[in-house]
């Protein structure tokens, strides 16, 4: 009865991070599914009536618009940005600019607006209207008797009132159960319908490299603002009360040089402890170990400090880039810190392996699953690390568990 209870509170948990993750999805696209409704038909109408062309141009420029929103929308709920494909506008006079208009890109984003026109109006009134019914079913009982009669009000007793408490715990069990998975329907469809295809391979190369490389000048600058932020909260402050105390010292010598001694031992104190602030924050650039024991033996370390009982595969690892191997460091040292913070997990695993010229990290656990990007989990950061190597980050993390994340960075062996 315990297990099933944690199991049931884990579950519960799980559901409530990605139903709170997935109703701003999901409501946010209904504006933009309504307006597609009205959208999709005078477009068709335009393309059928001779007069219609002149506003051609203006309704592409609209609806190329209205899937960048999309595309945006989509990638922030997924974490992986979805690359577009336009020619440059035509120029000159309308009748010109029809002929480049009407390319397979136009037709994909119409596609995609007619079915989101529908799939968004019902997948976004169903994330509104379950959790308002059970909200609704559970303020019954307090507001029932206040109904005037005759207004039509079904609930005309306190029975009908208190039956209506498990009409509100099936309606919120719905809101968690299907909500989550309409969002993640919405997302495939929109990457399906949006992503260019095949044909514009190398449009969608030149996109995604793009999109690495501004993830890699985040990550860069991100990085800069963090060793920034340790050498002033840190390193500096000791220094300043190292000065402080050297110059305390000082004045205490002059006067009474008895006294000095004990000042300036807690001067050198404070500068050993200086150092090891300076240190670390060495370490946090490029890890030393990793030169010292490659990257096996460095993750070795990570994962026996690792409050989670956890294990290490290393399975055909070669020597990568010191770039890549010290990207591959960080991405399992923070893996395994949200592993200890967030997961509930009793036992973990990490794997490295170097395949096809791609070195492969996997970190395994077996708690409560669930993990979301945007519930500060640190996510976010992982993935940015790694697609500033253009390399890919895959998690699975259904409710229950078990949570893999996978990373591939390119290492060129």
């Amino acid at each position: 009865m315990g297990m099933s209870g944690r199991r049931f509170g884990a579950w519960l948990l799980a559901s409530l991070r990605a139903t709170r993750r997935a109703l701003p999805y999901l409501v946010g696209g209904i504006p933009g599914s309504l307006v597609a409704l009205v959208y999709v038909p005078v477009f068709v109408l335009c393309l059928l009536l001779g007069f219609g062309y002149m506003m051609l141009p203006a309704l592409v420029r609209f609806l190329r618009w209205r899937a960048r929103v999309d595309r945006r929308r989509t990638a922030r709920f997924t974490g992986d940005p979805i690359p577009q494909s336009y020619d440059p506008p035509a120029e000159g006079r309308w009748g010109e600019q029809v002929p480049a208009l009407l390319v397979p890109a136009t037709f994909r984003d119409l596609y995609w607006l007619f079915v989101h026109g529908w799939t968004g109006s019902v997948f976004g009134l169903l994330a509104i209207g379950l959790p308002l019914s059970a909200i609704n079913a559970v303020a019954v009982p307090f507001y029932w008797w206040a109904m005037p009669a005759g207004s039509g009000h079904p609930v005309t007793s306190w029975v009908g009132a208190l039956s209506m408490v498990p009409v509100a715990a099936a309606c919120a069990v719905l809101a968690l159960m299907l909500v989550p998975r309409c969002a993640r329907w919405e997302a495939t469809l929109a990457r399906k319908r949006l992503v260019p295809p095949p044909d514009d391979e190398l449009t969608r190369r030149v996109a995604e490299l793009t999109a690495s490389r501004a993830a890699a000048l985040e990550a860069h600058g991100a990085e800069l603002r963090r060793i920034e932020r340790d050498l002033h909260d840190g390193t500096q402050n000791r220094l300043v009360a190292v000065m402080m105390q050297l110059g305390i010292a000082e004045r205490a010598l002059r006067r009474d040089p008895e006294t000095a001694l004990p000042l300036v031992l807690r001067a050198q104190n404070a500068a050993g402890d200086a150092l090891g602030e300076l240190r670390n924050v060495v370490r946090s650039i490029y890890p030393p170990v990793l030169a010292e024991r490659g990257l096996d033996g460095a993750v070795a370390g990570l994962v026996a400090r690792c409050p989670v009982p956890c294990t290490l595969t290393a399975d055909g690892l070669r020597r990568a880039p010191a770039a890549v191997e010290s990207a591959a460091y960080f991405t399992v040292a923070e893996a395994l810190t949200n592993v200890a913070k967030h997961s509930g997990a009793e036992r973990a695993e990490v794997r490295l392996s170097t395949d096809h010229g791609l070195l492969v990290i996997e970190v395994i656990d077996d708690g409560h699953g669930g993990a979301a990007e945007d519930a500060g989990t640190g996510l976010v950061g992982i993935r940015r690390r790694v697609a500033a190597f253009d390399g890919r980050t895959e998690l699975s993390s259904p409710p229950g568990g078990p949570t893999v994340l996978r990373a591939e960075l390119p290492c060129g062996s």
